[in-house]
């Protein structure tokens, strides 16, 4: 597996290229804004083909450039339909792509990249669909959990004990060992945010 970080748009989101290096597919993760910039990389990296769009959650800095990379590559978008309720209603700060959403991803789905697994967990409190994804040895939170911190709660659909009860159930319920690629900044470990995260 192949992983390339992007960190785009006015809120430094960060953007993930998945690449199954055995079959060449491909999946990206939250594609925030600067589509062309998603596009050059993918370029540079000889991807031409997108299994999928994964949105961790519907917020607007995670998904402008979604359906720019699906009209480029005819790649489909999967998010909870949770969150997509609430970019239907056009909620602040969600994003406004609803109706270019493909598919519902929920709790438990399986996913296939080439011959890896993607686990959906769902992972609510920073929104009310938002979700995990586990690849391998890979976890891509969003803005569920970071290095150090958690995701906001004070925004439209977010809930601290909802947040806190998707982490401690779900998410350090896994081994230390598991790498954490969060929607901001760096990453950590399933470990390190045991031990050291204040809010756990």
């Amino acid at each position: 597996m192949e992983i390339k970080r992007l960190s785009l748009g006015d809120y430094a989101a960060n953007c993930y290229i998945v690449l199954d290096t055995d079959s060449n597919e491909c999946a990206v993760i939250d594609p925030g804004a600067n589509s062309n910039i998603i596009k050059r990389t993918l370029d540079d990296m000889n991807i031409h083909n997108i299994k999928f769009i994964l949105l961790t959650h519907g917020h607007a800095d995670h998904t402008q450039a979604a359906v720019d990379i699906k009209n480029i590559y005819n790649a489909p978008i999967y998010i909870n339909q949770e969150d997509y309720k609430m970019m239907e209603s056009g909620s602040f700060m969600y994003g406004n792509i609803h109706e270019d959403i493909d598919k519902f991803i929920k709790d438990g789905d399986m996913l296939t990249l080439g011959n890896m697994n993607i686990k959906v967990i769902h992972t609510p409190g920073h929104t009310p669909g938002g979700v995990s994804f586990l690849i391998g040895d890979v976890l891509f939170t969003g803005d569920t959990l970071f290095a150090g911190s958690i995701g906001r709660t004070d925004m439209l659909g977010g809930n601290f004990k909802t947040l806190i009860d998707s982490i401690k159930g779900k998410l350090m319920k896994l081994s230390d060992d598991i790498i954490v690629l969060p929607g901001h900044q760096g990453k950590s470990s399933i470990g390190n945010e045991r031990e050291n995260n204040p809010f756990l």
